[in-house]
């Protein structure tokens, strides 16, 4: 089962252009597996607890921990949202209310394309 990774709106990329490059090719990796891995692992791909549909990518490159919010949509795409560099132990609430309204945003723009 192939998966297809998509984008909503700039946000993902205007946070992945400012990471280094050692740190980009991870993102690429955990991308392919995305794409291609059946059962990706925990370590990697998560639902968020408590905020329906809503999943975070998982990297960690040296001692830095990044997460990337996203969604499945038709089951096999799955739709970026937005990005951050992780300094706490919880994940911000601020970032995933924001990843909640792109959710929104991305489906209720959808429902209106004919």
């Amino acid at each position: 089962m192939a998966r297809r990774i998509e984008f909503h709106g700039d946000y993902f990329l205007d946070f992945y252009k400012n990471l280094d490059s050692k740190v980009k090719s991870k993102i690429q990796y955990v991308f392919e597996l995305i794409k291609q891995v059946d059962r990706v692992p925990v370590k990697f791909f998560a639902p968020i607890t408590g905020y329906e549909g809503l999943f975070e990518i998982r990297i960690e490159y040296q001692s830095n921990i990044y997460r990337i919010f996203c969604c499945f949509d038709e089951g096999a795409i799955v739709v970026l949202f937005n990005g951050f560099q992780k300094k706490t132990q919880k994940t911000p609430k601020n970032e995933i209310e924001k990843a909640m309204r792109l959710k929104s945003e991305y489906f209720n723009t959808k429902k209106q394309r004919p």
